[in-house]
Order: structure tokens, then sequence, then C-alpha cells
């Protein structure tokens, strides 16, 4: 067995630093700011290693028990932060039992991270349809191929539903009524920026009626 030393991976991050009066009065615009300036940083030629809009959904079930994976992001705005899946997967499982839910946003090149908390609701099925719409036919396929989480003989059994679909839907796929999107309605949104010593810069927005609060939080 190889045994890698973890305590010679350290490494000393930059100085860049933040502070209150470098962020915006609302989270959601200071989050589009980042994700600009994450996307001019990052070449393009880089993206097969590393997807901007990719976050860390954490979850729980009803007994508290957590759960993380990582999905895209498709749309972000004053409403909250939204994503699609099957309804009826684990996440889409514990969701229904216990809203609560956080993202992470791990934005590795600028020594960033974006952590954002609240509770899930559905997107309207119009919004759902819209996106299915747009999706490629192989993805779209997919949706009603894989029982997402459920226990699988093999993988002949997937591809054996893949071609089932894709000769019941010969042309328009429709979206399945188990599958479309759901969005975080955010309470909370930290904005973490690496610094040396491991003093880093921790701000939070937090939600105060139709307004927001920022405060620092010690790192």
């Amino acid at each position: 067995m190889v045994f890698v030393n973890l305590a010679n991976l350290r490494r000393e991050y930059s100085d860049r630093g933040i502070g209150v009066t470098d962020l915006t009065a609302d989270p959601i615009e200071q989050f589009a700011r980042w994700f600009a300036e994450l996307d001019k940083a990052v070449p393009k030629s880089d993206t097969s290693w590393f997807e901007p809009n990719a976050m860390v959904l954490s979850t729980a079930d009803a007994e508290g028990r957590p759960c993380a994976r990582t999905v895209l992001l498709k749309r972000f705005g004053p409403d909250g932060f939204a994503f699609y899946t099957n309804y009826r997967s684990r996440k889409g499982r514990q969701l229904a039992a216990n809203p609560a839910a956080c993202l992470l946003f791990p934005w590795y090149p600028l020594e960033r991270q974006v952590i954002v908390t609240g509770e899930i609701r559905k997107l309207p099925d119009a919004e759902s349809d819209a996106y299915f719409a747009t999706r490629p036919r192989g993805a779209q396929l997919g949706a009603w191929a894989s029982e997402q989480s459920e226990v699988i003989a093999d993988r002949a059994l997937l591809d054996e539903r893949y071609t089932r679909f894709e000769r019941e839907f010969p042309e328009t796929v429709p979206r399945p009524p188990h599958w479309g999107g759901l969005l975080l309605e955010p309470q909370a949104v930290e904005f973490w920026q690496g610094r040396s010593s491991r003093l880093h810069d921790r701000l939070r927005y937090v939600r105060e009626a139709q307004a927001w609060r920022l405060e620092r939080l010690s790192p």
C-alpha cells in the first residue's frame, strides 16, 4: 500500500483578502461578481477539470443523517439558486422530508468558497418543462432510463431501459413527471477568501425580513 504524507500537501494561501466595504449590499449581486471573476480567471482550456457552476449539495433525511453530492447550478437570481434532479432520487426524497439544505461552491482557482444555506422548494412545472426542452436528447432519455439512487443488477439493465425509451420517444421526449427543478431560497450566504497563516476572511450575509445583514466570522 502506498501512503501519501498529507502534511506535505499543505500550501500557503495568498493575501488578497476581503473586507466588508469590498462587498455589495446584496449577496446575490456579490455572488454574480465572484462568478464573473472566476469565469475570467479560469482559461476555457482548463474546464476539463473544473466546472465553475459545480456545487456540493448537502441534505439530511428525516432522522438528520447527512448526505452530500455534486450537482450543477443552472440559474441564480433574487429568488435563489436552481438545479434539476429526479425527485425520486435520494436527495429528492430527503428534501421532501426535510427541505433544509446547503450549497458549497469550492472555487479553488481563486482560493474562494461560497456557502449558501436555506430551504428548498420545487420550481413551477412550466419552468421545468422549458429547461428540459433545452437538454440534449441523450440527457432527456437518460432522465427516463435512470431510476436514480435505486440498486440495479448491472449496467446492461440501464442500457436496456435507455434503448426502450429511445424507441418509445422517437421524436420529442417529454419531461418525466418525477424529474424537475428545485430552488434553494437563501437564508444565509457566506463568502470565504483564503489568506495566509490560515487567518481566512469569512463574511456572511444573514437574511432579516426583506433585508440582509453582513457580519464577519472568525476563521
